[in-house]
């Protein structure tokens, strides 16, 4: 009887935590709202900087700290943001943290700052991160929204990398700049280019959305 009810006790803790609000809200971002594989948000970094594992870890990093950052800050000043100037004061936060990233970044390697070049400034407009603050952030409590910056930032982050490292390998025959093919082997200089970009995206979103598929039908 006591064994029925440790398992029956193991089984409901499981349930909850499974559909846990806190949990799903950082899962969300990772796979069932990706927000590159399902979403397509933030399209020119993810197709400009992903030419190699170093830069697109980058960048989905330095996204990943904005996005949670913002989130923090919009949601605990929610309550004092007036409607009408919202998305005004949320592209200042943005704009605030992402001078810090630029700032960073550039302290810690020129020649990283230099292969991100613009588009670490353009994280200020990226439709991912104002969309959290919007949708999310700005009715949400300080946890959930933290929460949801982590799941979406990692699953960007995650994206990046996924198209960097085989952009890089492909095209360069390196990862994170080693080595890893013979010195016969030829690379694809396409894979490198933008054209290269759209056939690797659309690769990942191939196998991403059958993945999902299956994984809908077991």
């Amino acid at each position: 009887m006591s064994a029925k009810i440790g398992e029956k006790s193991n089984g409901g803790f499981a349930t909850t935590l499974k559909n846990s609000p806190s949990t799903d809200e950082f899962i969300k971002g990772l796979w069932r709202d990706n927000p590159v594989f399902v979403q397509v948000l933030g399209m020119c970094p993810v197709l400009a900087v992903s030419n190699t594992a170093e830069n697109a870890l980058a960048m989905g990093l330095a996204t990943a700290f904005v996005l949670l950052m913002s989130n923090i800050l919009v949601s605990s000043l929610r309550n004092f943001i007036p409607k009408q100037v919202r998305i005004a004061s949320y592209i200042l936060i943005i704009a605030t943290f992402v001078t810090i990233t630029d700032y960073v970044i550039q302290a810690i390697s020129v020649e990283l700052h230099k292969s991100l070049g613009a588009f670490i400034s353009l994280i200020v407009v990226n439709c991912l991160i104002l969309s959290r603050a919007e949708a999310f952030a700005s009715k949400n409590s300080i946890g959930s929204s933290a929460l949801d910056a982590l799941g979406m930032g990692v699953g960007f982050t995650f994206a990046l990398f996924c198209l960097g490292a085989v952009r890089e390998l492909l095209g360069n025959g390196t990862f994170f700049g080693l080595h890893f093919f013979p010195d016969t082997f030829q690379e694809w200089i396409v894979m490198i280019l933008p054209a290269g970009g759209f056939f690797t995206l659309a690769i990942w979103l191939l196998i991403f959305n059958a993945a999902k598929a299956r994984k809908s039908e077991v």
